[in-house]
């Protein structure tokens, strides 16, 4: 199976950035990628223009499906603009299934 990537550039973070694994609270505007396997999502965000890439807390995580990661991703761009020290959302935090 090819694995599949989702990027949002130009995301502002909330008040309180998005917590990552390598440096803590990141804030200002990130671009953040996820990307799925066929097994699980590994979700990074970086300094919009910069190469370095930070893993978001709660990353990886199993996720059984294209669309899962897709609604993932999305879910994840919404946790960093709401700011909070933002972390990749459990699945019952995600929201309703489109």
């Amino acid at each position: 199976m090819v694995g599949t990537s989702w990027t949002t550039t130009g995301v502002f973070t909330g008040r309180g950035g998005a917590r990552t694994d390598e440096t803590g609270i990141v804030t200002g505007d990130l671009t953040v990628r996820t990307t799925w396997d066929g097994r699980r999502a590994e979700v990074l965000v970086q300094y919009s223009g910069t190469s370095r890439w930070f893993t978001l807390a709660g990353s990886p995580l199993p996720c059984p499906s294209r669309q899962e990661s897709r609604h993932l991703h999305q879910a994840v761009v919404n946790a960093v603009r709401a700011g909070g020290g933002a972390t990749v959302p459990r699945r019952d935090e995600q929201g309703a299934r489109p």
